[in-house]
């Protein structure tokens, strides 16, 4: 059972093998939206790249994890996970839905390290602590093996 790892910090600047994206589910296409928060931090660093592959996999289920190459980030890849709906709400099953997704696709790849924004919370409607709680009842109850962070952004 892995334990969670809660850190303040900047998911970027994270010392792991794969990062989470909370991303949209590929209905409206990337290049017309406007990413924010996790998300466009992510395009800015990593280039359009990610967001490009991801979008050729077409609309993701809530609660669904896709795995893509990290663009320009020095990570092995970037997992986009479906938490909010279309009205950019989260929901209690599409936190842990994609947390636990998320999960199934690092142990599929053989990751080590993996860190999480507070998926939900923010635009999604969700407070940090409820979000994190959701969260890591989904990581404890995971047989990933690996090291797990949830990243509280604060920024330096």
């Amino acid at each position: 059972m892995p334990r969670v790892n809660v850190v303040d910090g900047d998911l970027l600047d994270q010392t792991v093998e794969v990062i989470v994206n909370a991303w949209n589910r590929n209905i409206i296409p990337w290049w017309l939206l406007i990413p924010q928060g996790v998300s466009g931090a992510i395009k800015r660093s990593a280039g359009t790249a990610p967001f490009r592959e991801i979008a050729k996999t077409g609309p993701m289920p809530l609660g669904s994890a896709r795995w893509s190459t990290a663009g320009r980030l020095n990570f092995r890849g970037i997992i986009h996970v479906a938490g909010i709906d279309m009205f950019w709400r989260a929901s209690q099953e599409s936190i842990v839905d994609s947390t636990r997704n998320a999960l199934e696709l690092a142990t599929s790849h053989d990751v080590g390290s993996i860190a999480f924004p507070v998926i939900g919370a923010g635009s999604g409607g969700f407070s940090e602590a409820e979000a994190i709680g959701l969260m890591s009842l989904a990581i404890e109850a995971h047989r990933f093996t690996g090291t797990v962070f949830v990243v509280r952004y604060r920024p330096a």
